[in-house]
């Protein structure tokens, strides 16, 4: 017992940190230096394990490393949906639906559809338009449009407004 922790003791200490890296990871938003780090550690142990017991254990080991690593994800995800993880703050249960008061932009710019106004720097195709009185970054619809020139929105893609030159020029 007493050889196999001298030999060992590393590839242990270097699995359960690894492991512990990635259960803290899999609790932290986005993939960091906790997730970066256990990937390390778990691979340094595969390593120590390779150079001490061959490759058939490094293979067990790496077996046993994806098995615990989809564990603790299934764990961790039912957790966040029907657990105890589901009622902390790091969870958002709550949407914001219209009744609440909540909409999408999209629906706000969709009332510029058909207003006119004129272009204040050249669309390239790209820039800036004031539409009764308010700027707004605006698209052309397939051209150069030069500064002055008058304009109608055509359509709202999300917050991209697409504008075309009006027929009738203004002075």
């Amino acid at each position: 017992m007493i050889d196999f922790l001298s030999t060992d003791l590393a590839i242990i200490l270097f699995f359960i940190v690894g492991t512990g890296l990635l259960v803290i990871e899999v609790f932290m938003p986005g993939f960091g230096i906790a997730g970066i780090s256990g990937l390390v550690v778990e691979g340094v142990s595969i390593a120590l394990m390779f150079i001490n017991h061959g490759p058939f254990a490094a293979l067990g080991l790496t077996i046993v490393v994806l098995a615990l690593v989809g564990v603790v994800i299934s764990i961790t995800l039912r957790s966040a949906t029907k657990g105890r993880l589901s009622k902390s703050p790091f969870v958002l249960n709550r949407a914001e639906t219209a009744s609440e008061g909540y909409n999408a932009a999209n629906e706000d710019m969709e009332v510029l559809i058909g207003k006119e106004g004129v272009v204040t720097n050249t669309l390239r195709p790209v820039g800036m338009a004031e539409i009764e009185g308010v700027k707004l970054n605006v698209v052309s619809d397939a051209e150069f449009i030069p500064k002055g020139t008058p304009v109608r929105v055509i359509r709202v893609d999300g917050l991209r407004v697409i504008v075309r030159k009006t027929d009738v020029q203004k002075h």
